[in-house]
């Protein structure tokens, strides 16, 4: 049977973003910085950073997932000892405190081997008194994000705004109670789960994630150029 797709991939997805008005108001300020979620938020904020001239950078969360499916997140983690847990999802599967303190050990080693991997000794951006654009291929429960966000206000930015091109519309407008704006482009209802929605979807590798990376420096680089020569 024959069936529509609201976005082809993540390169679509981040254009589609692009084209969004709001974010627009964004385009080619020095004020503004992208942080994308990897590794999948990674391709999806390269789109957006080319197509507005906008810098980015990634900022580093892992799901909690359920230990019998994992793709269900029971909470997610980040850097300066971030967690935030979905009681829902925690209730309805009987998650005990022990179950939850062993996934979280075991992610903690990821969240660390991803920032080694990707970011290597360059530091966390300086993001005080910016407008923080927080990017990923989709939202499902939001707590990656949620996590996320509560990561960047230890930081005291200006703004923070969440872009994704895929969310169930009860937790977009939830997140829209933590941060100053949130950019979703489709909200379907039923949602189920961000992949179905996407035409191709294949899992971003770590090989990517560093072309993207590399790209990205080139691109942050000509931006401070083009302010340096403004």
């Amino acid at each position: 049977m024959f069936r529509s797709y609201p976005i082809n991939d993540r390169i679509d997805a981040g254009i589609q973003i692009s084209l969004n008005e709001k974010i627009k108001e964004y385009s080619q300020r020095d004020d503004t910085l992208i942080l994308a979620l990897p590794r999948g938020g990674i391709p999806v904020a390269y789109q957006i950073s080319q197509k507005l001239k906008i810098p980015f950078d990634m900022i580093f969360i892992r799901k909690l997932g359920l230990p019998t499916h994992e793709e269900t997140a029971m909470g997610a983690i980040g850097i300066n000892n971030i967690v935030i847990y979905n009681e829902n999802c925690i209730i309805s599967n009987s998650i005990t405190k022990s179950i939850i303190d062993n996934v979280i050990i075991k992610e903690k080693v990821e969240l660390e081997r991803r920032d080694k991997e990707y970011r290597g000794d360059k530091p966390f951006p300086e993001i005080k008194n910016k407008n923080i654009i927080l990017v990923d291929d989709g939202i499902a429960s939001g707590a990656s994000m949620k996590a996320a966000i509560a990561t960047v206000k230890q930081y005291s930015p200006k703004k923070i705004i969440v872009a994704v091109p895929v969310g169930p519309p009860e937790i977009i407008n939830e997140l829209k109670l933590f941060v100053d704006d949130v950019i979703c482009i489709h909200q379907p209802s039923p949602f189920h789960a961000v992949g179905l929605w996407y035409r191709q979807f294949p899992q971003v590798r770590d090989e990517e994630v560093h072309e993207y990376i590399n790209l990205s420096n080139n691109i942050n680089h000509e931006n401070e150029n083009e302010n340096h020569l403004n």
